[in-house]
């Protein structure tokens, strides 16, 4: 499944004060946590099927893209080969692609060569996550992520990102930082010793980390300053900076329609934009020449290299489309009642409705092949009832259900067992609803095998670039999109197209396909 836990020691690309919006955004995202929260209070363990049937490579890439290896003797860089493998389990893995990482190993050389710290050594890491975020660890670890590489027009604007990366690098934000993160971390110690059962304690715990993601002022302005220099030098636009933090703004307008959006890895998480930051780029810049009059954007050969790039859930990961979490390799589906938004998590399958409903799913390997009423009461489950414990048939299948209550909150229990798999379903509500039984309901009633032909059917979503042809307009590329329903607004966010903008015949854009 895909990794989306909070990271809380990473360099991130940010600027330097929270804006209001990102406030409301992290208290939407801090309730849905403490909603979240609450579904896994009643689970004591268990690994995930899931989980399971997705083992990404987590050990360092055998032949990075910018050099042979990390400096051996730089000490610095022992601080971020102890992270490497966390940050790339976390994210799903590297994703795999000679064509998208050439791309990016071309662009990366370019600011390498023009690089503050010609001793410097980076090593690039594509991530497989669909969250837009870019970040550096010491001793030249960078990474981005193929969610970055989607939202990006052109080379510039990924070099925008990668130089600012190279700019803390250099400035060694990340040993300053991490002076910050060993204070943090014995007084997070001592909240989880007192309040290690309270959502207050988690709730100080997050709070401590978003105070690590968080530069100082004068270390971003530094970061921009030797992008923007960077930038320039290598030949690039230099304005491409001002230029993609426009898209993130863009990209933040989208996500904020949907209040509960988890963007906990994604830039503006911990990102906020700035108009003062954005149009210091583009003071910065003017040091070359006018806008539109210097640098290279390099957008056809960027839309050559992401050209079929990954978008969204992969294959391992199974697919949510719409209202349905379909798994072709574990052969599975069901659907979530209307309202409710789906949310593939590495931990599980997570779905949020209205009046703080939250569901669960996930699986577990069934070794001993014991009845799923002696299993539904073998300890994982907190505040069980187990006078509430039936055994039933689910679509053909063995399963069985039961009630538990844990502090604010009424839980019902669903497992079914599919060959030597037991799925599970946990649904949360506040003490007292009535929507707990219809909520379940149409999740058993949905879950079902999926045939051969339906999984065989299954495709990802790609990004697809396409030439626009006569009498092709926006509305009509639009209408080809796949994988959402506001095919408009998230065809202009890829392609920074601004509110009245057109297409000619010849134009290449990007779309949402199979």
């Amino acid at each position: 499944m895909m990794r989306r836990t909070r990271l809380d020691s990473l360099t991130t690309w940010k600027s330097p004060a929270l804006s209001s919006d990102a406030i409301s955004a992290a208290r939407r995202f801090t309730r849905r946590l403490v909603l979240l929260s609450a579904v896994a209070m009643v689970l004591n363990g268990c690994q995930s099927l899931i989980e399971q049937s997705y083992q990404p490579s987590i050990s360092p890439s055998s032949n990075p893209q910018i050099v042979d290896e990390v400096q051996k003797n730089d000490p610095r860089a022992a601080m971020g080969a102890r992270e490497h493998p966390r940050i790339v389990a976390s994210y799903g893995g590297e994703y795999k692609d000679a064509r998208t990482e050439r791309l990016v190993a071309r662009i990366a050389g370019a600011l390498t060569a023009v690089s503050e710290n010609p001793s410097q050594s980076y090593r690039i890491t594509i991530l497989n996550s669909p969250a837009i975020n870019a970040f550096a660890l010491p001793g030249g670890y960078l990474y981005v992520t193929r969610g970055l590489l989607a939202l990006a027009n052109d080379a510039s604007e990924v070099a925008a990102v990668l130089s600012h990366e190279m700019g803390h690098v250099t400035a060694n934000h990340g040993i300053e930082r991490q002076k910050r993160e060993e204070a943090e971390v014995i007084a997070s110690r001592v909240v989880a010793e007192v309040l290690s059962s309270d959502i207050a304690g988690k709730q100080a715990l997050a709070r401590g980390k978003l105070r690590l993601a968080a530069f100082s002022r004068q270390q971003e302005l530094q970061a921009d300053v030797i992008g923007v220099r960077m930038l320039g030098e290598a030949g690039y636009d230099p304005y491409a900076a001002a230029r993609f933090l426009d898209s993130m703004a863009a990209y933040s307008r989208f996500m904020s329609v949907d209040p509960e959006a988890d963007q906990s890895l994604d830039f503006l998480s911990s990102h906020p934009n700035s108009a003062q930051r954005i149009e210091l780029a583009r003071t910065h810049a003017r040091a070359f020449g006018q806008e539109g009059t210097v640098g290279d954007k390099g957008r056809d050969y960027y839309l050559d290299g992401i050209d079929g790039l990954l978008y969204g859930d992969s294959p391992e990961e199974g697919y949510v489309r719409g209202q349905t979490f379909l798994h072709g390799g574990l052969g599975i589906r069901f659907d979530v009642p209307v309202d409710f938004k789906i949310d593939n998590k590495v931990e599980a399958v997570m779905a949020t409705g209205p009046n703080d409903i939250a569901v669960r799913f996930d699986g577990v390997a069934d070794n001993q092949n014991q009845s799923l009423t002696n299993y539904i009461s073998s300890g994982w489950v907190t505040g069980l009832d187990p006078s509430t414990i039936q055994q039933i048939t689910v679509n053909g299948m063995e399963a069985a259900t039961a009630r538990a209550s844990a502090d604010r909150w009424d839980f019902d229990v669903t497992v079914i067992r599919n060959n030597a798999q037991i799925f599970r379903f946990l649904t949360a509500v506040p003490k007292g609803s009535d929507a707990l039984e219809p909520t379940a309901n149409v999740l058993r009633a949905s879950f079902r095998r999926m045939t051969p032909a339906e999984a065989a059917s299954l495709k990802p979503l790609r990004i697809r670039v396409v030439t626009v042809r006569p009498g092709e307009n926006i509305s009509t590329l639009a209408a080809r999109m796949m994988g959402t329903d506001r095919k408009l607004d998230l065809f202009k966010l890829i392609n920074a197209l601004p509110t009245g903008a057109a297409v000619s015949p010849g134009d290449r854009v990007k779309i949402i396909a199979e």
